[in-house]
């Protein structure tokens, strides 16, 4: 499982011209699933992105977490993270997981992350979706779950 997390001033997410999530202060999240995710996968990237210390504090300091600054996460599937660009010009997306599969961790990291008390955005899965974030910093962290 891969996620790239973005610290956000705010973000939001459009389908089909309709606004399906929106966050103020807190994380942007793009996760992808691959074939061989587990569980174990999903609770090490909740709890990554859940206790990361990537917001200020009163020092100025990178000591806060999402949960700490009372902050929202705005979780967007993104298959196209296990994109293989090694050979030729297309990507191949042969490492990423069936679509319900995928559907399928991806919700679970969702509801991994609402128990740990962060309120959840999304965005439509498997839809074409229009992200726009403000990104505060810039922060921007990669997350493997197999690294």
């Amino acid at each position: 499982m891969k996620a790239v997390v973005q610290r956000a001033a705010h973000g939001s997410v459009e389908v089909n011209g309709e606004t399906t999530g929106a966050i103020q202060e807190g994380l942007v999240v793009l996760l992808g699933v691959t074939h061989d995710d587990t569980e174990k996968d999903i609770n090490y990237i909740a709890d990554k992105v859940t206790n990361l210390r990537i917001f200020e504090d009163d020092a100025g300091k990178l000591n806060l977490s999402v949960k700490d600054v009372g902050g929202h996460v705005l979780s967007i599937s993104q298959f196209t993270l296990y994109g293989d660009t090694r050979k030729g010009r297309r990507p191949s997306f042969i490492e990423a997981a069936k679509p319900d599969y995928a559907n399928k961790l991806y919700e679970q990291f969702n509801d991994r992350v609402r128990e740990s008390g962060v309120p959840v955005e999304t965005g439509a899965f498997g839809e074409h979706m229009n992200v726009s974030l403000l990104n505060d910093g810039p922060v921007t962290l990669i997350l493997d779950s197999n690294e």
